[in-house]
């Protein structure tokens, strides 16, 4: 069925080359991996056993017990998934960041997703004031979680299997591997590079960061790129989602340094630079050892910079609470594209389309989703669905167990017809009810989850924010 298109939103002009549609790669997990093949080579044998001493692991998935269920094997081919996060603890060295209250968040969120093919990455930053139902999580060694409404930061305060379990379930994507790192880690990392380059259309002052840099191009140091990236007070809309422009120019400017500077080549900077980032590094076991993470760095580095994408997941304001977000109907686009191993097309960067939106009253109705399935968080996946095809929901709840699926419509047309389209992009099958009461309503039941397996979220251009790694630095 023909779907309304989203207006684009102004991005920064892409030098990728022509002609094929810009798309827009990111690769944010090479902070800590991208240089590791080289480095196996240049900082020598006992070099090597000093910085696999660093590296620390923790479980990936978490089960009663706390056992660990780990991937059954090291994904050297296919698409893999790697989240990356930025912790906020403050069990540093330093005392410069805070008094440490043995809690930790997430203060980055990034679902890294490497093609089958190694042609593109796409890096997709997760809101850290995102909200939603966050899972239920066995001990990970730093306690465990009943789970219910949160923000999407707070799961890794019960260890990162909490964290990879919530973004399986926001995202519906397999996690293969995590890095978490610290404060202190980014900041030496930068500074073993000798700093990196920004450019600011604007001065920035923010006291609570300690952030004061001029507008235009300059040089900044590891504090300073850290202090940037988490500024809120020095920008006009005082939040999250606005700070997130800085985080992908950062870590462009990270990968820009990386690659073109002579980290690579010289073995003093080099080692400083794997140093810093396996000091403050944990990761699954599957990339506890430096040869599992330069397996990952040799397929990172396949990737051109114009191939690799910064997007920020599309999002709305939660309705519960105006300053916190969940995620926009584009989202279940992205991730179904990171699903099914897709390039994700931007609206900005889709050719005009000669698509007419369909008569409005296909799906003019709003529609309430009601789990009858006993399959918890059944409705909320569906109502992501639902958003994504187009429809406008307005409610989700608990029903009665059943055992068949059932759309109970309006009598009036508009309501007919809503159901009618909703049936066709369900996959059919499914009984119309005509009720008493105005709107549409999706009972879903026993029979549901098998058929959702065959419905798919189609790929259409989405509205997000979003650079490639290789953007000039000055470009808006």
């Amino acid at each position: 069925m023909r779907r309304p298109t989203t207006p684009p939103s102004p991005l920064p002009a892409d030098t990728a080359p022509p002609p094929r549609r810009r798309r827009r790669r990111r690769r944010i997990v090479a902070l800590a991996a991208g240089v590791v093949v080289v480095g196996l080579v240049a900082t020598g044998v006992v070099a090597v056993a000093q910085l696999q001493s660093n590296v620390r692991t923790a479980p990936i998935r978490a089960s009663a017990g706390g056992s660990t269920e780990q991937p059954a094997d090291e994904p050297a081919t296919g698409a893999v998934n790697v989240l990356l996060l930025g912790s906020d603890a403050r069990a540093l060295a330093s005392d410069e960041f805070g008094e440490d209250d043995g809690t930790q968040r997430s203060d980055a969120m990034v679902l890294a997703h490497i093609s089958d093919d190694n042609s593109r990455i796409d890096a997709v930053q997760l809101p850290r004031d995102t909200l939603m139902d966050l899972p239920a999580c066995e001990d990970t060694g730093r306690g465990s979680s009943r789970g219910g409404s949160g923000m999407l930061n707070s799961a890794l305060n019960v260890g990162p299997a909490c964290s990879v379990a919530a973004v399986e379930k926001l995202t519906g994507v397999r996690i293969d591997h995590f890095v978490q790192m610290d404060f202190e880690g980014f900041i030496g990392m930068v500074d073993a590079m000798g700093g990196i380059d920004v450019c600011l259309p604007e001065p920035l002052q923010d006291g609570h960061a300690r952030l004061d840099l001029p507008a235009g191009q300059q040089s900044v140091d590891g504090a300073q790129a850290l202090a940037l990236a988490r500024t809120r007070h020095a920008l006009v809309e005082e939040s999250d989602i606005a700070r997130l422009g800085h985080q992908q120019m950062v870590l462009s400017a990270i990968v820009q340094k990386a690659t073109k500077s002579d980290v690579l080549v010289r073995p003093d900077r080099l080692f400083a630079f794997l140093d810093a980032a396996t000091r403050s590094m944990t990761v699954d076991p599957g990339l506890g050892a430096l040869t599992d993470l330069a397996g990952l760095a040799t397929r990172i580095a396949q990737v051109p910079l114009s191939d690799v994408t910064f997007l920020t997941m599309p999002w709305e304001s939660a309705p519960q609470d105006r300053n916190r977000v969940v995620p926009a109907a584009d989202a279940s686009v992205v991730f179904q594209a990171l699903r099914d191993d897709v390039p994700i097309e931007l609206a900005a960067d889709a050719p005009p389309s000669d698509e007419t939106v369909p008569d409005a009253a296909v799906r003019s109705t709003p529609i309430s989703v009601s789990n009858g399935a006993g399959v918890g968080g059944l409705a909320g996946r569906v109502a992501d669905e639902a958003r994504a095809l187009g429809y406008t929901v307005q409610g989700l709840s608990n029903a009665e167990r059943t055992e068949t699926t059932v759309i109970v419509a309006g009598e009036d047309a508009d309501a007919q017809a809503t159901a009618a389209s909703l049936v066709a992009d369900l996959g059919g099958g499914i009984e119309i009810r005509t009720g008493t009461g105005a709107g549409v309503q999706l009972v879903l039941g026993a029979d549901f989850p098998a058929r959702a397996a065959e419905v798919h979220v189609p790929q259409r251009p989405v509205d997000a924010v979003s650079r490639s790694a290789d953007t000039d630095l000055c470009a808006a």
